[in-house]
Parts: C-alpha cells; structure tokens; sequence
C-alpha cells in the first residue's frame, strides 16, 4: 500500500459524530524525551543482580496513544491546545520550594533518582513544567469556553507526588497544581477529582486533605501502591473530612465493580458536592492487559464511566471536565483505551475496534463480586455521613 492509499484508508475511517462536541488535546514530543533510564521493570539495575531492560515508565505508551489517535482518523478532528510551562508560582501552591529546587538541580546536572521509584533525567525539570503547564493551558481554554472538554497526554505522569518529594514515577502534582489554578486564578470554590488509576491518588489527596475545596474520589487496587493510602476511612481532616473519598477495589476487579463503584459512589458523590470543574487523573493500568496492575478494565468499560463523568459534568458545571494523563503500561493496550475515552468526549466513534474486547470481556470475574460490593458499600456510607 502506497502513501497516498494508506492516508485514504485512514481518514476514510473516521466514523460517526454522536455530539457536537469540541474536544481539546494537549500532547508535546518532549513529553516522549522525559529519559527514566533502565531498569528491570520499575527496579534500578545495579549491573550484578538484574539485568536491565526498559523502565516501565517509558515514553512509547503514550506515544503509541497519540499515534492511534492519528491512524484512526480523530486527530485531525481534535482541538490541538499547544502546552505551556508552568511558572514556579504555580507549582509553589502544591509542592515546597525545596522540592522544586531539588528537581531543578537533578536535572540540570545529570539527574538521577529521586523519592520513591522516580527518576530524573537530563531536562526533566523543564519537560515537567511543560507537562503541568499543558494542563493549565488547556484550563484556560474549557474557562474560555473555546473548547467543551479535554485529554492532557502529558508526561510525567504527577498523582503520585506529594508536597516535598517526587513518587511513583511522578515529579509534580499535575492535578493538584491544576486544581488550585482554577481556584486561585478563576475564583473556583469546589474542585473534583476523580482518578480512576490503578494506583491510589496519593499526592492529590494530600493536596487537599484539609479543604473542601477539593473532592478527591480514587477508584484503584487495594493497597497496592501506595500500600498504606487509600483506605475507606482515610477522609481528610478539618475543613476537608468526608471530602477525601476512597473505593479500595480488591484486585481482580473487572467493568461490573467500577460501573457500580461509578454508580453508587462516584456520580451520587459529585451530584451531592456539585463542583465547579472536574478533572480525571486518567490512568490506564487498571485494565487487564496491564503488567503493572492486577485489574480487569477494558475499552467498553473506559467508555461506560466516561459517559457517566461527562453527563453529571453537563448536568453540574457546564460539561467542563478534562483528563490528565498518569499511568498505563501496556504497549498493546494502552492506546486502545485511551481512544475510547477521546471518541467518547468528542463524541466522534472512529471504525477502529478494540482486537483485545472480546478477550477481556470474556475474562471470569467481569461482573460484580460480593467482596467488591462489600468496598463499595462501605464508601457509599462516606458519601451519606458527610456530603450534603
């Protein structure tokens, strides 16, 4: 097939537009060149023990994402919001000046690890800064009203990081320091988050552990990382208690568990909290192809939740929602969800389809487990006790 066929076969292939619906896109080639070294899956290889093979948090899931996007037909199609670098003062509200400086520093002199499971390369303080920035650039276009939603591919992933130190292969708190942009810069008074990650939202949580004006909401593996966050009766503190809510799923939770958990946790949390603006930290590993997690998601469940997300956002802050990419590990899989979750904002289906659907839908397990009830039941109460 010549080029000019192949670029026909491909654009011919850009399906069907449900909704009107202008959709926004952030993605930056530095995003790619964020340099996590070697390793023996997360682990440093020392040389002796492991041999090294390509970090998990590698640059070519999300590349291969944006390019599925491309080859689909939908890119084009995209509002293409062109990322920005965060000022220090926007990261100052969620993260001290000492752990900005120690970024600063690693990456201007070679770089290295730092906290937990993270490293830094050459250039990674700046490519960081564009991957928070390009959050906030596509902020001020849903605000604007130029644009009705979002996906932020950005990279590194921030969910992870807490004020004083980089964590789980995340440097800043993109959700955060986009949160407290919208209430600082546009007078917001209630922020939610809902992150669907198979890792617990550790450092949003911290963020806004003791304000209520920020909801965080975490679907993800129980105990899984990190092991000691992300339980039911973690709530936050003072102005914040009851605003911190927790679905710790046991792992092996496939669509049936988070549709429920979506149903009688997520969506009555936001009905009840009405925010202002919601923002998905959007991490893909919680699907069954992921080496990293141990969960069941798959592409008609990506979809589900995300119709369910966009329809209390219509119904509660004028449709404003935006995704901001954080984990996903497959190289094979990886692309396939976070093409569903971009036709379902634009509302354009695409005629890709999903060649793993039938494979993981088929998976024992899919629908609701007694012991998933249980964990759901028991955030619903967090809900009903403190939310109004």
């Amino acid at each position: 097939m010549d080029s000019l066929q192949l670029t026909a076969f491909h654009l011919n292939t850009t399906g069907t537009k449900e909704k009107n619906m202008k959709t926004a896109f952030v993605w930056h080639e530095s995003y790619a060149w964020h340099n996590t070294g070697n390793a023996a899956l997360i682990i440093p290889s020392d040389g002796k023990s492991i041999q090294s093979d390509t970090h998990a948090e590698d640059p070519e899931t999300k590349r291969r994402f944006r390019n599925l996007l491309e080859m689909s037909g939908l890119y084009p199609q995209l509002t293409h919001i062109l990322p920005r670098m965060a000022t220090e003062a926007d990261i100052l509200r969620v993260h001290s000046i000492e752990h900005l400086e120690n970024i600063k520093h690693l990456s201007a002199n070679g770089g290295g690890e730092t906290g937990i499971l993270t490293v830094v390369g050459n250039g990674s303080y700046e490519i960081a800064m564009l991957s928070a920035g390009g959050l906030l650039a596509m902020i001020d276009a849903i605000m604007a009203d130029e644009v009705d939603n979002g996906y932020a591919l950005v990279r590194p992933p921030g969910h992870h990081a807490t004020r004083n130190q980089a964590e789980g292969f995340c440097i800043f708190c993109n959700s955060a320091v986009a949160g407290r942009y919208l209430i600082d810069k546009y007078d917001l008074n209630r922020v939610a988050f809902v992150d669907w990650d198979v890792h617990h939202g550790n450092g949003t949580e911290e963020a806004f552990w003791d304000d209520d004006k920020g909801l965080t909401i975490s679907t993800h593996q129980d105990r899984f990382y990190p092991a000691d966050r992300g339980f039911v009766e973690q709530l936050g503190e003072g102005k914040g208690e009851g605003y911190n809510i927790n679905i710790p799923l046991p792992p092996g939770s496939g669509v049936g568990a988070y549709v429920k958990a979506f149903e009688q946790v997520v969506i009555p949390a936001l009905y009840k909290y009405r925010p202002e603006f919601i923002i998905v930290p959007s991490g893909f590993d919680a699907s069954a192809f992921d080496p990293l997690g141990r969960m069941m998601m798959h592409t008609d469940g990506y979809r589900q939740i995300t119709k369910m997300l966009m329809k209390a956002a219509e119904d509660l802050c004028d449709g404003r929602i935006m995704m901001c990419h954080e984990g996903g590990y497959s190289r094979a899989y990886t692309p396939f969800c976070g093409l569903a979750v971009v036709e379902t904002l634009s509302g354009i289906r695409t005629d890709v389809e999903d060649p793993f659907l039938e494979l993981a839908a088929g998976m024992g397990g899919q629908s609701l487990q007694p012991a998933q009830q249980d964990v759901i039941n028991q955030a619903e109460q967090v809900v009903n006790k403190y939310l109004k």
